[in-house]
């Protein structure tokens, strides 16, 4: 049996490393979100709005209890941006046929609009950044991040197909 702790390039692991990982990705963050921050603005939206947007996009008729997990937000927080997206005619909410009780949420045409909007400014950032990188750097970054999410959620993150790349015991 092969000692990993052997195998493992410890250089990477030190604190400094560490750290500047955790800077780089505050930096990345704050330039990732700068651009929508500016379009969510023009709104009156703020950053949990942009994430619901995105997350009911990609999931149309996705329920308002499957939101809150993805979201990781109190119900009371996401009612009030519910109430506000839903108010405006981003979502639209509706009774789910198989169980009156839940709620299902989609975009409208209007919803749809603003997420291709603010997607488009963060794939377009996505793609210089993967360009400039390389498939191979790509792939790392993705297990990196795939790393970074809880083991409980990375089940939820999408795969692209006919990728190695895969969530760990998946």
């Amino acid at each position: 049996m092969t000692d990993l702790k052997s195998s493992v390039n410890p250089l990477f692991l030190r604190e400094e490393d560490l750290r500047q990982g955790i800077e780089m990705l505050f930096y990345a963050y704050r330039d990732f979100t700068a651009e929508p921050d500016t379009i969510l603005a023009k709104y009156g939206f703020g950053r949990a709005h942009h994430r619901a947007i995105y997350f009911i996009g990609r999931n149309p008729g996705i329920t308002v209890t499957e939101l809150l997990d993805i979201l990781k937000i109190t119900k009371q927080s996401l009612s009030r941006v519910l109430g506000t997206l839903v108010e405006r005619k981003f979502v639209d909410q509706r009774a789910d046929p198989a169980d009156r009780r839940r709620k299902q949420l989609s975009l409208t045409e209007k919803g749809r609009a603003l997420e291709t909007e603010l997607s488009n400014a963060q794939m377009s950032r996505f793609a210089q950044a993967y360009r400039e990188a390389g498939a191979e750097a790509v792939e790392g970054f993705r297990r990196v991040l795939i790393g970074i999410v809880n083991p409980d959620d990375r089940p939820r993150v999408r795969q692209r197909p006919n990728r190695p790349f895969a969530a760990p015991g998946r």
